[in-house]
């Protein structure tokens, strides 16, 4: 375990965790996993697993945090060390950022990051799916984020530029899909169908990643609400992580009966989600999630300059 990521996640399901005095022990399926108790600041459990009492208070007593989620990444509670008030430290560490020079840096990696997957994907199809123009826009947009100074303003040219690359993207996706633009839920077709999956994904691992960082996951710099900052946080990685599985999938390989279309909603199949679990599975990496997470809790700690991956 590396000790510039002090937590430690358990994902899945059938894990038995047990401890000594010094050592965490994890077995799954038959393979052993140890680490040194101390270095352990955050154990994460994700999915359904036995922990013994002991190994709780073992951690307890180590002043370490164990947080549970859901198998979809969705935090459930926290146990903490008696007396230990860090988050709160961390906390209003948060609050007292650069909001604005922060969401500007997550804005300009989103669209930097879009406008990489457009260029591969032209380059993929052999074939132009710009219309005159649109690169144009985006590329100004980009140097237009870079002198904004209000949020709203922010906001409102990440929208916008995230519409249109959607609806780029649209035009390489088969037409009989009905996919158009990014919708909300409830989603009407299997793309967008398919894009929420994997982005539910997405967010369940980094959400972990944050809780386990002890950052507040719903004090967010670009966006704002319940998650802000696991969305915040996500943005640069979708056009590499996510879109490019979904837009192979439905080029290559989706079919009438992936998906189910009802008055209200796309239904993808269950042969189809079990497809997507694995590839997404493959596609999104959690040891970069793990590193842009541990970029912002340095930056807040003042040890390092804050910079976006994507």
């Amino acid at each position: 375990m590396s000790s510039a990521i002090p937590w430690l996640a358990v994902y899945g399901f059938g894990a038995h965790i047990k401890s000594t005095q010094k050592k965490l022990i994890i077995l799954n399926k038959g393979i052993v996993e140890e680490y040194p108790l101390e270095e352990v600041k955050n154990l994460l459990i994700v999915g359904g697993h036995t922990l013994s009492t002991t190994t709780v208070s073992h951690l307890l007593k180590n002043g370490s945090y164990i947080s549970f989620f859901e198998p979809d990444g969705n935090p459930v509670g926290l146990i903490r060390p008696s007396g230990n008030c860090n988050d709160k430290e961390i906390q209003h560490l948060q609050e007292d950022l650069p909001r604005q020079r922060y969401a500007t840096m997550i804005a300009q990696a989103s669209l930097r990051s879009r406008l990489i997957a457009i260029e591969r994907l032209q380059d993929l199809r052999g074939s132009d799916i710009l219309y005159d123009g649109e690169l144009q826009i985006l590329h100004n947009a980009l140097d237009e984020m870079e002198y904004l100074v209000k949020l709203d303003e922010i906001r409102r040219l990440s929208n916008l530029t995230t519409d249109m690359y959607y609806e780029i993207l649209s035009r390489d996706v088969p037409k009989y899909f009905n996919f158009k633009r990014r919708t909300v839920r409830p989603q009407c077709d299997p793309i967008n169908a398919m894009l929420s999956f994997g982005y539910a994904m997405l967010y369940g691992n980094c959400c972990v990643s944050v809780i386990g960082a002890r950052l507040d996951p719903d004090l967010g710099l670009l966006h704002e609400g319940q998650g802000a900052l696991v969305q915040d946080l996500i943005g640069p990685f979708k056009a590499v992580m996510i879109d490019p599985v979904v837009c192979s999938t439905a080029q290559d390989s989706l079919k009438p009966d992936d998906f189910e279309l009802t008055s209200s909603r796309c239904m993808l199949s269950d042969a189809l989600v079990k497809k997507l679990i694995c590839v997404f599975k493959k596609s999104i990496d959690n040891q970069k999630i793990d590193r842009q997470v541990n970029n912002l809790l340095k930056a807040i700690q003042k040890m390092e300059d804050f910079t976006v991956m994507y």
